[in-house]
């Protein structure tokens, strides 16, 4: 089976690149971004989400527009403006090699190099190595923060921590001003969380997590999502010390990875690598759970 890589235009996105295997797809954009806008079987359904419609924006000014676009994107960390909302509504620079897509859009004003090394195999999953590079002169602090954007009415499982500590704690759990402990959606447990996307709620939902299980499942009707991704170290991240972080209102949920939160001096390259895996299974939701959770 042999990976192919050719060009397509997706809706609205314009020019795009797909990869295809024979068994799943994943459609990147090339003309702003870069975002992977599509991943699914060759003849299914997209599980990440498309902002179609650009209901996802944000004014920055002095800079411009930035959209969210939907899928897969790439930001560092923290959450600030106007850095964060830089608008990325420019060419992307895309080489395909030996099997292996690499997504290069032009440098930010922030000196800052973002890139995505997107590689299929001749299975069900993708691997997709996140790099920032510090183009400037001086050191920059941030991590890398990768957000994946997944479509509605699914349910998600995240495994909390079950490393037996002694008298120290082993689950950090980070919540922000909007989000209600109490929210229907959110399922807390002593091994794992489960997070529903609801389209009738659109009160929004973010919690964060020290996340050492290295996966986490997203399950939407027949489709199984997984998201393996690199192993809890003892380094600092983001917001209260979470590697892995969860967001979800009316229209989708979105899974973000982030890595180590320091000094990268010039020339130096922060990134995470993640690994999609797509399955199908005939199990019901709860069935899917309960086998997940006696694995890990």
């Amino acid at each position: 089976m042999s990976i192919k890589c050719y060009e397509t235009d997706y809706k609205n996105y314009g020019k795009c690149l797909c990869l295809d295997n024979g068994e799943i797809k994943l459609i990147a954009t090339i003309e702003v971004g870069p975002r992977i806008v599509f991943f699914g079987f060759t003849d299914g359904e997209n599980v990440l989400f498309e902002d179609v419609d650009r209901n996802f924006y944000e004014i920055n000014n002095g800079y411009g527009v930035w959209y969210a676009y939907g899928g897969h994107r790439l930001w560092s960390a923290p959450e600030v403006m106007p850095e964060t909302y830089l608008p990325d509504n420019s060419k992307v620079e895309a080489i395909f090699d030996n099997g292996t897509l690499t997504l290069t859009p032009p440098k930010t004003v922030f000196g800052k190099q973002f890139q995505l090394i997107i590689k299929m195999d001749e299975s069900n999953s993708v691997t997709i190595e996140n790099k920032i590079t510090n183009c400037s002169d001086k050191p920059a602090e941030f991590a890398p923060w990768s957000v994946t954007g997944l479509a509605v009415g699914g349910t998600e499982i995240i495994p909390l921590c079950r490393d037996d500590k002694g008298f120290l704690p082993n689950r950090t759990m980070s919540l922000w001003s909007y989000s209600d402990v109490k929210d229907e959606r959110f399922t807390l447990t002593d091994k794992y969380v489960l997070l529903k996307q609801d389209p009738k709620i659109k009160k929004p939902f973010k919690a964060g997590f020290n996340v050492t299980g290295k996966q986490i499942l997203y399950i939407n009707g027949k489709n199984i999502f997984r998201m393996c991704f690199d192993e809890y170290t003892k380094t600092e991240y983001p917001d209260f010390c979470c590697n892995f972080e969860t967001y979800t209102n009316a229209i989708f949920l979105e899974c973000e990875l982030l890595g180590e939160l320091r000094a990268y001096q010039p020339g130096e390259t922060a990134s995470i690598t993640e690994k999609w895996e797509l399955s199908t299974t005939d199990w019901a939701t709860e069935k899917v759970i309960e086998e997940f959770v006696s694995k890990i």
